[in-house]
């Protein structure tokens, strides 16, 4: 009878425990706020698609006429925002795209030089399908892939629409456009191109502080403009990369006409821009762009 009545007691005592522990539980689960089952619906709903998680470090703005992307890569995440640009012309410029690397390359060693209040974008070649005729491919490579048929490298300017990007954008824009003697198409309208309008997607999702594109080849820096004169701005940061960098600052680039100008339309919008032209089609003057880009770092600092 004794043990009847221990055995009872257990049981009794491991039923009231279990009891305990299973309205805790309960009591938990009730205390989900409406805002906490939303982010759990949210997160279930994330698993069931599996989006990738966002790499700060980089952002795809968009695909060429090829579908080959074109990325934007980002140093630093102050609230004021250079952003460097090359390979517009793809293959036929080929030197912008590996100076606009060996920015990259030297902010990656050297990240403390970028100020705290500084973003650095680039996008090394907003023109991949251009450069890829040219070259063999879109990512890295040296001067030694560079095709050496004149004919080649000449059709790597335009996009895979055989239209030229820098004749593309609104600033001035006509459809039957001049590059040097040579007619060249503008597209049938402005932002026709993938690739322009990933440009122009980008620059109006983000509030840039200033920007710098780079071109081949007459050698100096550029100041941009298009239907209100220079910006005051831009007049600086002409004048603060060119003197850093032994360029000379030009007021405006009028060797020929240049209709739907990338650098024009970035003016259009009040941002300021200047065309930095590398002097030849092969140098990309490292030390010089290094320089201009450092006093360019210092100015923004303040």
């Amino acid at each position: 009878m004794k043990k009847t009545t221990i055995w009872a007691l257990i049981i009794g005592i491991i039923v009231i425990i279990g009891f305990y522990f299973f309205t805790r539980s309960s009591s938990n689960l009730t205390l989900i706020t409406s805002d906490e089952a939303t982010t759990t619906d949210a997160t279930s709903s994330l698993n069931q698609v599996k989006i990738k998680p966002v790499d700060e470090t980089k952002t795809v703005i968009g695909a060429s006429v090829e579908k080959r992307n074109i990325t934007a890569y980002h140093y630093g995440t102050g609230e004021k925002e250079l952003l460097f640009v090359g390979g517009i012309h793809g293959g036929y410029e080929w030197n912008t795209a590996l100076v606009a690397y060996e920015l990259m390359d030297y902010l990656e060693a050297n990240p403390d030089i970028i100020p705290k209040n500084v973003k650095v974008t680039v996008i090394p070649v907003l023109n991949p399908d251009g450069l890829n005729s040219v070259v063999g491919t879109t990512g890295r490579f040296t001067s030694a892939d560079v095709s050496t048929e004149k004919e080649t490298v000449i059709v790597g300017r335009l996009n895979a629409n055989k239209v030229d990007l820098n004749r593309n954008f609104d600033c001035g824009w006509q459809s039957s456009a001049v590059w040097q003697k040579t007619k060249v198409s503008g597209g049938s309208e402005a932002f026709s191109e993938p690739e322009s309008q990933a440009l122009k997607n980008y620059v109006e999702s983000h509030k840039l502080s200033a920007a710098v594109v780079w071109y081949s080849a007459a050698g100096g820096v550029f100041a941009s403009q298009c239907d209100s004169g220079i910006l005051p701005a831009t007049k600086i940061l002409a004048t603060t990369f060119a003197d850093a960098s032994g360029y000379k600052a030009y007021d405006n680039f009028d060797f020929y006409e240049t209709t739907g100008d990338m650098v024009n339309w970035l003016a259009k919008k009040n941002i300021p821009a200047v065309s930095v032209i590398l002097t030849t089609h092969e140098d990309t003057e490292w030390s010089k762009n290094q320089a201009g880009a450092l006093a360019l770092l210092k100015y923004y600092a303040k």
